[in-house]
């Protein structure tokens, strides 16, 4: 029986530098192309449209703007909408609601019976340092309550799925808000 060693493998400083520069290249080529258009909706080349990177944000646009003056608000404030949210295999999404301090939502969330990772939380409305404060974290496959904001922002979801397949949430939801959407 033969025994492999691993072989050393070292790079000299031209090297190392011109592979620094690649990846510092690819860095904001990934930033340009994908991140600042998927995440942001801030496309200078237009290609993040083309590739269908900003159909989240755009849908973000057009349900903030539908739903922006206060009789639209109070209509939601008392009915009730239910929405699919599909987490795809192996990744997180976050689902969540413009909301004004002390609003409340009441709502409900199952899966066809898969658990889920989340995190029930909320993030201060302009506040740019990433804070956000949590009220539920745990794994389940449904969840029914209700929560008053305690500052102004947006609140609602981040859900993981761990598995290899695709898990869909029903989420039905009554309370005073300005826009949803996923984030």
């Amino acid at each position: 029986m033969s025994k492999t060693t691993p072989e050393n493998i070292s790079l000299g400083k031209s090297a190392l530098f011109m592979y620094s520069i690649y990846s510092l290249v690819f860095a904001v080529v990934v930033l340009v192309f994908v991140i600042l258009p998927a995440e942001y909706n801030i496309d200078p080349t237009g290609i993040g449209k083309k590739l269908g990177l900003t159909v989240f944000n755009e849908e973000n646009t057009e349900i903030s703007t539908s739903l922006s003056s206060p009789e639209t608000a109070k209509k939601l404030e008392d009915s009730t909408k239910t929405i699919t949210v599909i987490v795809p295999a192996g990744r997180g999404v976050e689902y969540k609601f413009t909301m004004e301090q002390y609003q409340k939502l009441t709502y409900e969330w199952t899966t066809d019976g898969i658990s889920l990772y989340f995190d029930l939380h909320g993030e201060p409305k302009g506040d740019t340092t990433g804070y956000f404060e949590s009220y539920a974290i745990a794994t389940a496959h449904k969840m029914k309550g209700s929560f008053t904001t305690p500052f102004a922002g947006s609140h609602g979801w981040y859900w993981k799925n761990t598995t290899d397949s695709p898990i869909t949430i029903k989420l039905t939801v009554k309370g005073e808000y300005t826009k949803h959407g996923l984030k």
